[in-house]
């Protein structure tokens, strides 16, 4: 498997256990939000573009640091 990131599609990150539990660590409740399906198939730093704030650069950061981590 690739290595996972901020540039991985959402989609692939929520699908991967791990990368998930990092995902939700650092922005509890993305897995369930309501309009989480529109962004699936856009890397999470797209989707942080569009999420008015909610997904910060300081956010991204400590995901990237800890999808490295899994690989």
């Amino acid at each position: 498997m690739s290595a996972l990131s901020t540039q991985s599609k959402l989609g692939d990150l929520l699908d991967n256990d791990a990368s998930k539990a990092v995902l939700e660590k650092h922005l509890p409740g993305i897995s369930t939000h309501p309009q989480i399906a529109m962004g699936r198939g856009f890397p999470l730093a797209t989707v942080a573009q569009f999420s008015g704030g909610l997904i910060t650069p300081e956010a991204l950061e400590k995901i990237d640091a800890d999808l490295v981590n899994l690989a």
